[in-house]
């Protein structure tokens, strides 16, 4: 793309050089800051019941940033401004909002003072400046910017028709960027259904597509190959929940294992983050050995309850949290290499979910976990079925790598594109000026 003329040292390391006719202004010059309110009618409680046509903007990344809908407002905008979150502050979120709505506290709009700065151009300009201050951040701190820290920022003046070629530009650019990203998003979502459904069809019909089947007698269940068993889980082996302890148990010590490592994982990692004061006596009741299934035990929603993880190599010294359940299975009747695959499928959700009373938190009982119907095929064709597994899931979770790669690389192009464009690098096209 084409550079402009002349430029010159800006005197900040991420901007560097500028055109030369670009002056300096700090953004207190250029705009003023409206926080959203702290209302009890903009509370939790109250915008979920969506009592009304006007969207409550919050920090949350959820659903477009909108809280809920109330029946008033307390903003009217026939043209775009800019709304900042406070949420990760200097890693702030900044939207584009129209119409009439409302600002939950941890909220602001960003005004322009008059007609010569461009709110779409700074909506490029200040998620290049949050970008960087983000960078600037150590992960260990909790970032704070007060929006009278924000007054203090640089920004540069430049012809308002210059601005607005930018922000079409970047529109433009950025709206073809993000098509491609979220074409990519999808796929991969198709490549995880595609997954989900050869799991599940080879652990409830083996690998043969001639076996002969028989009836499971377990209406929902249906029919299985006629060489498997349908056992419940009390008769597979034994359960058991982990360990509660005070918060001055966990921090430091030895291995522990955790409700988040189960819950991201079909295979448990060999190296735990989790650390627990743990004693002989606890590390041999809640041990973590070669073959043990894990299920979380308890949270907000069904969804998230009996998520399974398989251990295949044995965690020395560890032990594992009171938010799960242990299953470890009777010598020789079930391969491990099968069971990350079978307690991971949606075979078991049926179970859970049409089992399952859900009061305040969801809580799945070892009581309920044992009357779980599991089908077992003999052992060598577990071994069977994982392989087969582990070469269908290979080839797709390659796909699926090499995707992602491909998202990130377009989301590194689009940021640099924006920082380029948006601190005079690259000179935006005649025809988008005029």
């Amino acid at each position: 793309m084409e550079r402009y003329e002349k430029y010159k040292d800006s005197g900040i390391e991420w901007i560097g050089e500028i055109p030369e006719d670009w002056v300096e202004r700090r953004l207190k010059y250029l705009f003023r800051w409206e926080k959203g309110s702290n209302a009890a009618s903009y509370t939790n409680e109250y915008v979920n019941s969506n009592k009304g046509d006007f969207p409550v903007y919050s920090g949350q990344t959820e659903n477009k940033g909108i809280l809920g809908f109330i029946s008033t407002y307390d903003y009217d905008f026939d043209e775009e401004v800019l709304l900042a979150t406070t949420v990760g502050a200097k890693a702030m979120n900044i939207k584009k909002v129209i119409g009439k709505f409302s600002l939950s506290q941890n909220c602001a709009l960003i005004i322009p003072k008059d007609n010569k700065s461009s709110t779409l151009y700074f909506f490029y300009y200040l998620q290049r400046l949050f970008a960087y201050e983000k960078s600037m951040i150590s992960l260990i701190m909790q970032p704070s910017l007060r929006f009278e820290d924000l007054n203090q920022y640089t920004a540069y003046c430049l012809p308002i028709k210059t601005q607005t070629a930018i922000a079409n530009y970047l529109d433009r650019k950025t709206a073809e960027i993000d098509k491609l990203i979220a074409q990519k998003e999808r796929l991969i979502e198709l490549y995880e259904e595609e997954k989900s459904a050869i799991i599940n069809q080879t652990v409830t019909r083996g690998i043969d597509p001639d076996v002969r089947l028989k009836d499971s007698g377990i209406e929902w269940l249906g029919e299985i190959p006629e060489g498997w068993e349908v056992r419940r889980l009390r008769y597979v082996g034994n359960c058991q929940n982990g360990v509660s302890k005070g918060a001055d148990y966990f921090g430091s010590g030895f291995p522990f294992l955790s409700y988040s490592d189960v819950y991201k994982n079909l295979v448990l990692p060999q190296n735990v983050e989790g650390l627990a004061e743990s004693t002989e006596i606890d590390q041999a009741n809640y041990s973590v050995i070669k073959g043990d299934i894990f299920f979380t035990r308890t949270s907000e929603t069904i969804e998230e309850i009996g998520i399974a993880s398989t251990c295949l190599v044995t965690i020395n010294n560890a032990i594992f949290s009171g938010f799960l359940i242990r299953f470890r299975p009777f010598s020789g009747i079930l391969f491990e290499g099968f069971s990350k695959y079978y307690f991971r499928s949606q075979l078991h959700r049926l179970f859970f979910v049409k089992e399952m009373n859900l009061v305040t938190r969801a809580s799945l009982s070892q009581e309920l976990l044992k009357r779980l119907p599991v089908f077992l095929p003999p052992i060598h064709e577990q071994k069977m079925i994982a392989i087969y597994l582990d070469q269908e899931t290979s080839t797709i979770n390659a796909k699926i790598a090499k995707t992602k790669k491909i998202i990130t690389l377009q989301k590194e192009y689009r940021t640099a594109l924006i920082s380029e464009v948006v601190t005079g690098k690259v000179k935006v096209p005649e025809d988008t000026i005029s």
